[in-house]
């Protein structure tokens, strides 16, 4: 099989680079795509592309923004086939959750910013006293690094240019490099939607180089990143000279909390989706469930069969509820035992002291 070889787009135009990481196909642990391996060289690029494309893109009106918006939403869909199988792919979850909701959700991200954009309101107040007048504007602020994750990969990225550009921003996004193959193709759809040369680049690769690279570099002015806490600690660290404008978003440890008064015929389909949708890999699962005692029993029987009934399978096949992680070190991260992540978190003595407080 010939090997998937994508590359960076900067400036409206792919370009290839000097080194490659491998991609893996998830549901077989072979290796299917070359993605680059970019560092600083790339992100300079890509910010003076960005940086000269900035006045003109901001000084248009936003009904001129909002159609090219549409426009990349209409493509999109066209392609959502297309773009759902990469995905599936890619990312190791099943077809049909990459066609009925990370493809369509792609889309709806720039039809909501593009609708958005037009009814933006400005902000005033009087004083008569004083013969003077306060107003609030809103502005672009220039450039934009963008960092998604690869859970959601094309979904959370739209997520992340779609307002931005809106706005009138140019932006660098780096999407994760597990997860890349979906971006490059939106990549093909910017220029036919009229995005103009620079207000868009991708640049791919790891987040200790390229990353890095973009949170440090004094004309990105804001980043926005979807992510680990580790990583967000990271990019404070290191953006915090800068005074950048930052936007984290983390994970949780998402609680569910049944009462005794729950339905439990909607309670438990609601609760098994809520926790294993995405093989589990969506930031917002449930982590932990907090049932009433009265109920806990019944509960736990209910919601044990129901998730007995869930199948696992390869990611195109239509009766499968979950398909692949996204890789072997993340299947031997969630496998780890509980005690053994208690006892990392606590120590020994609290991991006891944890443990005997569990019900």
């Amino acid at each position: 099989m010939e090997l998937l070889m994508l590359e960076n787009f900067i400036d409206g135009r792919f370009l290839p680079c000097h080194s490659y990481i491998d991609s893996y196909d998830p549901s077989t642990g072979e290796v299917y795509c070359k993605v680059p391996d970019s560092g600083k060289e790339e992100i300079e690029a890509a910010v003076e592309a960005a940086r000269k494309a900035f006045p003109s893109w901001s000084s248009r009106s936003p009904q001129e923004r909002s159609q090219v918006l549409n426009q990349l939403a209409d493509l999109l869909e066209q392609s959502l086939e297309e773009l759902a199988q990469a995905e599936s792919k890619d990312q190791g979850k099943t077809l049909t959750m990459a066609r009925t909701i990370d493809i369509p959700r792609s889309v709806q991200n720039f039809r909501f910013f593009a609708s958005s954009i037009l009814h933006h309101t400005t902000e005033s107040t009087q004083m008569d006293h004083l013969g003077c007048l306060h107003y609030t504007v809103r502005t672009p602020v220039g450039i934009a690094g963008l960092i998604s994750p690869w859970n959601l990969p094309l979904y959370l990225l739209t997520w992340k240019i779609a307002p931005a550009i809106a706005a009138g921003n140019t932006v660098i996004a780096k999407p994760s490099e597990l997860t890349s193959v979906t971006a490059w193709m939106l990549c093909k759809f910017l220029n036919k939607a009229g995005v103009p040369p620079g207000v868009v680049n991708i640049v791919f690769g790891t987040g200790p180089k390229v990353g890095e690279a973009l949170v440090t570099h004094p004309e990105v002015p804001l980043i926005s990143f979807t992510g680990s806490q580790p990583t967000a600690e990271r990019i404070t660290q290191l953006s915090a000279p800068f005074c950048k404008k930052l936007s984290l978003e983390l994970g949780g440890k998402n609680p569910a909390i049944i009462f005794e008064d729950a339905n439990l015929e909607d309670c438990i389909p609601a609760t098994v989706r809520s926790s294993f949708a995405n093989q589990g890999e969506i930031c917002l699962c449930t982590s932990r469930i907090f049932v009433q005692r009265s109920i806990y029993n019944e509960f736990l029987k209910r919601f044990v069969e129901a998730t007995r009934k869930w199948k696992v399978g390869i990611p195109s096949d239509p009766s499968a509820s979950m398909g692949a992680l996204i890789s072997k070190a993340h299947l031997e991260k969630v496998s780890t035992p509980l005690s053994s992540k208690l006892q990392k978190v606590f120590g020994r003595e609290a991991q006891h002291k944890h443990h005997t407080h569990w019900p």
